[in-house]
């Protein structure tokens, strides 16, 4: 076995990157240009480490061998995707869903005594899910009869476990109004972590799926958030989940993107209702 020190001086060779890049676009879509060897290289000295492993051609022959392939695929997954995310993200998605989304499907009678579907895909460590189930909550007090259900999916089971734990820094609710802060979550005996409240925790379900995979939701959603994850594919791919988002998203039902991202020249069955806001024809 050899030492951190060694490893951490050890270089990613050329036809091991080509390999690692390969399997990570046709995995998870996401893109690794040769640009990015050094970062993978970095990021994939802890898993050396944990595995006792001196090289990293000896990590790609076990990734790419029987054993690896079910054993180091969880971890690969962790490895290569970045989870940014916060409370309350991109304010003016808020404000377009209490003005103008959930007044317009509440008018067309969705989610009235029954729920309106809602999908946070790539929801990361959980902050989007629970800003939403407190957006649509505090709907509902002024809404009766309104109902709702989210679903956050991510392809990171490790992710979702700190999603579901659902605890959080106080560093991490800064951005959270104080109302919300009052009335959904829970302060631990040391002041130093808030819990989300279980009104909201019951309302969501998260999940493990793969935007590379042939899906199809059980049911058709009203509203689905994919904020700021494309941004890590290549524009094919960008267009191929586009339209799996739509096929799964109901007529007249709204799709939310990150403001670095453009559905521009796409030819997707939505039309623009606002920045980065589209809404199923």
């Amino acid at each position: 076995m050899s030492s951190s020190l060694d490893i951490v001086r050890s270089e990613m060779g050329d036809a091991e990157f080509k390999r690692f890049s390969a399997l990570i676009h046709s995995e998870f879509g996401i893109k690794m240009p040769p640009t990015k060897k050094v970062l993978l290289q970095s990021r994939f000295q802890k898993r050396l480490r944990a595995l006792g492993m001196s090289s990293y051609k000896e990590y790609c022959d076990y990734v790419f061998s029987p054993e690896g392939h079910e054993a180091e695929r969880m971890h690969l997954i962790d490895v290569v995707t970045t989870n940014t995310t916060h409370f309350f993200r991109e304010p003016k998605h808020w404000d377009i869903m209490n003005n103008t989304v959930l007044p317009e499907l509440w008018s067309r009678g969705i989610g009235r005594n029954g729920n309106l579907n809602l999908w946070s895909a790539g929801c990361s460590s959980g902050e989007e899910p629970y800003t939403l189930a407190m957006v649509l909550h505090e709907w509902s007090t002024s809404h009766q009869g309104f109902g709702f259900k989210i679903m956050a999916t991510d392809i990171s089971q490790k992710i979702l476990a700190e999603a579901k734990r659902a605890v959080y820094s106080m560093e991490k609710v800064e951005d959270v109004p104080m109302q919300y802060k009052k009335k959904y979550m829970l302060k631990s005996k040391n002041q130093q972590l808030v819990k989300m409240d279980d009104v909201l925790r019951n309302k969501i379900s998260f999940q493990r799926l793969n935007f590379m995979g042939d899906f199809r939701l059980p049911q058709k959603q009203d509203i689905i958030f994919c904020r700021n994850v494309v941004i890590y594919f290549d524009r094919a791919t960008q267009e191929i989940l586009f339209q799996k988002f739509c096929n799964n998203l109901q007529s007249g039902g709204y799709l939310f993107i990150g403001h670095s991202e453009s559905l521009s020249g796409m030819p997707l069955p939505i039309k623009q209702v606002a920045p980065t806001v589209f809404q199923r024809n």
